[in-house]
């Protein structure tokens, strides 16, 4: 059995992957053969809407690439439906505070780690295995919390030292229109982000143009 994206970072594994905003099957199928570890789905800045998640993640699962999806909001119907798709875990926007971070972990646990119902959806193969998938699920499923607020670079240590935070994306677009910076000050709030992530052993995500910045 292949290593889950919770294992590949856990055993320091980098992963490059790309966000996918066309809610088109046949084009995410495409994107996800193109050598990516994994595609994270948009549905928070993209017309991809709930009913078309599982169309979606299903086409990264053909290509053989984990999918996650970068729910819209912190909220746990989205959460919960976005796993229910089968997809290998989720983004999460807006993760100002710890109290937030531990919101967004009771929604992708089942407890009593969490409070994620049960469905008999496409991640449990339609009720076929649904205890098995409720078994591993809780070890298996990534979370990753954006940061991408001021609020969030002043508690970054404090969301990356939740248990269940697997990853900190530090969202540059928004960090920059957030604190109205560029250049080097953008650059020293991301590395915060960075610093915060390491201090507390979880894995730093950036968008990055430039392949050969990935590891500085």
């Amino acid at each position: 059995m292949s290593e889950s994206p919770v294992d590949r970072l856990a055993n320091g594994n980098p992963l490059v992957g790309t966000f996918c905003t066309i809610p088109d099957p046949s084009v995410v199928e495409m994107v996800a053969s193109s050598g990516f570890d994994f595609v994270c789905i948009d549905t928070e800045h993209s017309p991809v809407g709930r009913a078309g998640v599982e169309s979606l993640v299903r086409a990264v699962d053909v290509a053989g690439r984990p999918a996650l999806v970068r729910v819209a909001d912190n909220r746990p119907e989205l959460i919960a439906a976005a796993l229910d798709s089968g997809a290998a875990g989720v983004v999460v926007p807006r993760i100002d505070t710890a109290a937030d971070a531990e919101r967004a972990v009771r929604a992708t646990r089942y407890p009593p780690l969490g409070e994620r119902g049960g469905y008999p959806g496409r991640a449990s193969w339609f009720n076929q295995d649904l205890a098995g998938y409720m078994a591993r699920a809780n070890d298996d499923l990534l979370l990753v919390a954006q940061v991408e607020n001021p609020a969030a670079l002043g508690h970054a240590e404090a969301i990356a030292a939740v248990h269940g935070i697997d990853a900190l994306y530090a969202a540059p677009g928004d960090l920059s229109v957030a604190i109205g910076a560029t250049g080097q000050a953008l650059e020293s709030a991301l590395r915060s982000v960075v610093r915060a992530a390491r201090t507390h052993h979880r894995t730093a995500g950036l968008f990055q143009l430039d392949p050969g910045r990935i590891d500085q």
